[in-house]
């Protein structure tokens, strides 16, 4: 990736749009190149802008940001969206993640936590809190499938769980014994088999399949 980040925001408040801008552009490596108001408006948006990053509010009046991120993340190449919310314990939050967003970030977050989350799922990354999303899982029952019918190796469901709790690929090496390349070839394996597209959708079928447990 070459130049600055390139930065959508869709907030139905403009005040929260003035204080993401302002956080976001006084970092030389992220620009905004575009704002919306509502999800409606994010497709077309997105078309022009070609940003790398969005920043998508979950709850708005006509289309919210579940039914946004996955118009955009259908689309080729698909941007990378980060899902922006007032509560943590949303649970429009969980259906944004299932939908395909790389993670979320609270609109209390200090502006230093802000550029990080950006920054971090702009180089592929997923931005999840473990224990957000075990909050999340409780309000729904699982499915009773326990994804039984992916057929993880034994191996492979060593790494889903640990993938559950946060660790990142070297962390998982480290406590499995394992090289970082063959862990990173066991969590491809997981989302293939899966079907999904990255570890924060892993972690959340984990979770409401009552594959990895809620404690």
């Amino acid at each position: 990736m070459t130049g600055p980040l390139r930065v959508v925001i869709v907030d139905d408040e403009p005040l929260v749009r003035t204080g993401l801008r302002t956080i976001l552009e006084a970092e030389p490596d992220l620009v905004v190149v575009g704002e919306a108001g509502d999800g409606a408006d994010v497709g077309a948006l997105v078309a022009q802008a070609r940003p790398d990053v969005v920043l998508m509010d979950v709850r708005m009046p006509r289309v919210d940001g579940i039914a946004a991120t996955r118009t955009l993340l259908a689309r080729e190449p698909a941007p990378r969206v980060l899902v922006v919310t007032t509560f943590e314990n949303d649970d429009h939050v969980l259906d944004a993640l299932r939908a395909g967003a790389h993670g979320f970030l609270l609109k209390r977050a200090r502006p230093e936590e802000v550029v990080q989350a950006v920054r971090l799922v702009a180089r592929g990354d997923s931005l999840l809190f473990p224990d957000a999303v075990r909050r999340l899982a409780t309000t729904r029952p699982p499915s009773g499938d326990e994804l039984r019918s992916a057929r993880l190796t034994e191996r492979e469901g060593e790494v889903l769980r640990l993938m559950a709790t946060g660790m990142s690929n070297a962390e998982i090496a480290a406590q499995l014994f394992l090289g970082v390349e063959t862990v990173r070839t066991h969590v491809a394996g997981v989302l293939a088999k899966l079907g999904v597209r990255d570890r924060t959708q892993a972690v959340v079928r984990a979770y409401e399949s009552g594959y990895v447990r809620v404690e």
